[in-house]
């Protein structure tokens, strides 16, 4: 049975994402024929503009309805590691882009590269199954809304990622809008980028051993460890975190090299909304019995994102230089 609704969700994964793909195929076979029809000069004259209304209709509609029919919104979760690869493709590729080839080349792999280690992770997370679960913000708001939850879930789960993907995504526009040579603060923007990743990789590596070993010796009927506060953790309570956001502030870093500085309204509402996840997360831990006193104390010692010294190590270091 298990099997079978495995197969199911690949199946619904794979085509959910086919009506943008194939409009947009359209619209590249069809934009410089002659006499241009309205709707291929639309979409030729506003490529963001173009890319809103996709989503809207494709994730936002279509994945919502998905969603009531299998009482589940795992899909959002999976192609949050998707959606940016689509979108920095679309942009490179649509026919009123303009761009340095190097930066390009660089914002796409950049992305490939952020996309496979997310998808990774998530994969290793819900061990290997295509929608197994949904994220369990969802599942604790399906609660407290009950039956209102089949319309709020729209606003809650799927248009407010529209404002926070292409939020985030604003810099691949920027990048396709100007062919400005590369410079110093590109070579900053790529080194912010791969930090982020490299960070972010880490951190999650070390949770997902730490929460495996600890089911391991659930089974086993030994002792389990409340907190994780080695390796990166040691010196932040949410470093994957961190890494997640230094790729989307190196990302935008890009942008504001080309002049985009208002762009920065992308990772600023993405950083803030995670800043609240990360408070959710928090109070989630503390109400786990055997782990709570000890999460206390590692709230009072630990830096909340940025890494840095233990509480104790700050203090010898103060008493250092008095």
């Amino acid at each position: 049975m298990e099997k079978r609704s495995n197969i199911k969700n690949i199946v619904i994964a794979l085509l959910t994402p086919l009506p943008s793909i194939l409009f947009y195929l359209s619209f590249l076979h069809n934009h410089s024929s002659f006499p241009r029809s309205s709707i291929w000069s639309f979409c030729y004259e506003h490529p963001l503009l173009l890319a809103n209304i996709l989503f809207f209709f494709n994730v936002d509609l279509l994945f919502w309805l998905i969603g009531l029919l299998l009482s589940n919104n795992w899909l959002i979760d999976l192609y949050w590691t998707v959606i940016p690869v689509l979108l920095v493709h679309y942009f490179s590729s649509h026919p009123n882009s303009q761009s340095n080839s190097l930066r390009s080349t660089i914002a796409i792999l950049l992305t490939w590269v952020w996309s496979i280690r997310l998808t990774h992770n998530y994969f290793r997370r819900e061990k290997w199954e295509w929608g197994k679960r949904e994220d369990w913000r969802f599942s604790d708001m399906r609660k407290q809304y009950g039956k209102n939850w089949w319309w709020i879930s729209f606003f809650a789960v799927y248009l407010s990622q529209q404002v926070f993907i292409i939020g985030i995504c604003l810099p691949m526009f920027a990048i396709h809008a100007s062919d400005q040579p590369c410079g110093i603060y590109d070579l900053v923007a790529l080194v912010t980028c791969i930090t982020g990743i490299t960070v972010a990789y880490f951190a999650d590596t070390q949770l997902h051993e730490f929460v495996t070993r600890n089911e391991t010796s659930k089974k086993l009927g030994m002792p389990i460890i409340a907190n994780l506060e080695t390796g990166l953790w040691r010196y932040s309570r949410h470093p994957n975190y961190f890494g997640e956001q230094l790729f989307w502030w190196g990302l935008y870093l890009f942008a504001w090299n080309l002049g985009y500085t208002w762009m920065f309204v992308g990772p600023l509402v993405n950083s803030m909304c995670l800043g609240y996840v990360t408070v959710l997360v928090e109070r989630r831990m503390v109400e786990k019995e055997y782990r709570a006193e000890a999460y206390r104390q590692y709230q009072k010692s630990t830096s909340v994102w940025i890494p840095w010294f233990k509480g104790s190590k700050i203090d010898e270091i103060k008493e250092k230089s008095m």
